[in-house]
Order: C-alpha cells, then structure tokens, then sequence
C-alpha cells in the first residue's frame, strides 16, 4: 500500500464518521438528561444522596454533549475557526466532564453497596449530607485530574487550516504521555478497580444472604452490573487506544505507516463510543429506583396510555375466553 492511501485511513473516520456520531450523541443527550434535570428538580423532591448524585451526573453529562456542536463544526469543516482560548475550553471540558462522569458512577457503585453490604446504614448513606459531600469531591478530583490539560491542548496550522489537537494528538508527544498514563491509571483504572470490587461483593452477598429477591437489593445489583458495563464498553476501548496512539506516536519511526494509521483510526472510534455511556446513564436513571420510573411517565402522560391499554387487553382476553 502506497503513503497516500495510508495516510487516507484515520483522515476519513475523522472527517466523517466524527461529526456524525457525535451530533447523534449531542441531540439524544441534550433531550435526554434535559428531561431527567427536569424530572428531578420537579418530581422527585425531596433528594436523597443517590437523588443529588443521579442530578450531578445528568448535569455533567449534559455540559458534556454541549461541547458537542463546536467538534461537529470543527471536524466537518477541517478547520478551528474560535481561536486558542475555545480549543482549550472545549478539550477541557470534553475531558472534565468525561471524568465527572466516570467519578459519580464510581460513587453510585459504592453507595449501592453499602445499601447491600450494611443494610442498617442504608437509612444514614441516603441522607442528603452524604451526597453533597460525594458530589463536591467529585467536582474537585475532576478538576484537578483535568487541569493540566489547560496547558498542554495546543493549535496547529497546516496547509492553511488551523486544527485544534486533541489530547492523544498534541505536539510534542512526550508532553503528553507521562500524564496520559498517570490520568488513565488514577482516573479510570482506580475506579474501574473499586467498580468491579462492588459488583462482586454485590453477587456474594446477594448469592448467601436472605431477602436476595428485596427490591432495594435487585436495583443495586441491577445499577452495578450497568455501571460495569459503561465502564468496559464505552471507558476501556477508548483509555486503552489513548496510550496506544500516543506510544505509536511516541515510536513513529519504528512504527509502520499503517499500523500507526490503523491504531489512530481506531482511536478515532473509541471517541465517541465514550460518549456513549450518557446513554447508558439514561438508562441508569430509570434503573435506579421506580419513582423516577412513574414521574417519567406521568410527565408524558403515558402512564394513563399505557393503564388504558392494559384494560383494553385484559377486556379483550376475558371475550376471546368466554367465546371459547
């Protein structure tokens, strides 16, 4: 394969596949954690812990797919057109918000077990106060796991197009790739370690105690289990792929075009299948517990919709029987 069709193979996906995925993301998480904030602010008060949790994380989640117009721009034109100040901004945010969202489902996890594991704190972990907390050191962990970013996103300008690097892209390479370690070890590795500590100790504790079957208990192993999977779907393939296009990078010269392409392509991907976990976290709010469940409903009136067609079946179930 010749240099110029190598180099066509991450240029595609980035011109492309990009602005597509996340646009998708961008609407269906603005409309999304939008009606959840919504939901909560207007129909679930008053908040418990896991309340103001569940708000911290919609509104993360929403200030994450806000950066989402300005990178659709960007990488469907091929050009940064906002200056030094936005690139750093948007990079910044895009990455504050990741990690927010990583931390408050890492302390979702951890509360889910202590309502199982310590079934009498349950009561003490639900109040307000213990929420608050979470969510204020969640904020600072983020900010200060982030912050160094502010001055390592740079512009770039080549052939007459300015390009707003993205962190595994920034020049020079060895900026960047000491702190691309440290984040993707403190920032994901250690909670996707506590992550998976709390499932387990979900599943043995569930599989020898009594009242396994308790609602209470089922949502924690069923929020768990969700939360896993966000982190290994849409978390791992994207911190794995980060350290190795900043490596093959790093080794240009010891490394074939097309693999250094391919792995950048690949990286590309895993971008927006980050961005996925709002999704999943729309899910995790109805998950969580059956009042989020019925004020959804009751919002859009299908709560009444859906309590008609059931009459309407049982109604036509009693005639098929008495026909018969």
């Amino acid at each position: 394969m010749d240099h110029s069709n190598c180099t066509d193979v991450d240029r595609l996906m980035t011109r492309y596949f990009l602005p597509v995925s996340y646009a998708i993301i961008f609407i269906v998480g603005l409309v999304g954690n939008v009606t959840a904030i919504c939901i909560y602010v207007t129909k679930l008060r008053p908040w418990r812990s896991s309340s103001i949790i569940m708000v911290n994380l919609a509104l993360t989640d929403l200030l994450y797919v806000l950066s989402m117009p300005f990178l659709v721009h960007y990488y469907s034109t091929g050009d940064w057109t906002l200056g030094d100040f936005m690139c750093r901004f948007v990079r910044f945010g895009f990455h504050f918000n990741l990690y927010g969202s990583v931390l408050f489902l890492t302390c979702l996890a951890v509360f889910r077990y202590v309502v199982v594991i310590k079934p009498l704190r349950a009561a003490q972990v639900q109040q307000k106060f213990w929420g608050i907390i979470a969510c204020a050191a969640v904020w600072f962990i983020a900010a200060a796991e982030i912050a160094p970013m502010l001055s390592l996103i740079s512009l770039e300008k080549r052939d007459n197009e300015t390009r707003c690097l993205d962190f595994a892209s920034t020049i020079p390479v060895d900026d960047v790739r000491w702190y691309g370690w440290l984040l993707t070890a403190l920032g994901f590795f250690l909670p996707l370690v506590v992550v998976f500590l709390c499932y387990i100790g979900i599943v043995k504790e569930l599989a020898r105690g009594p009242y396994t079957s308790s609602p209470c208990r089922v949502r924690a192993r069923r929020v768990t289990v969700l939360i896993l999977v966000v982190f290994v779907v849409c978390f791992l393939p994207y911190h794995v792929l980060r350290v190795l296009r900043i490596e093959s990078r790093r080794n240009v010269e010891h490394t074939a075009c097309l693999v250094d392409r391919i792995v950048h392509a690949a990286y590309v991907v895993s971008r927006p299948l980050a961005g996925l976990n709002t999704f999943f976290n729309l899910v995790l709010y109805t998950l969580s517990g059956d009042k989020f469940r019925r004020a959804f409903l009751s919002t859009f009136y299908w709560d009444y919709r859906l309590t008609k067609a059931q009459s309407l079946i049982r109604v036509a179930i009693i005639k098929a029987r008495q026909a018969a």
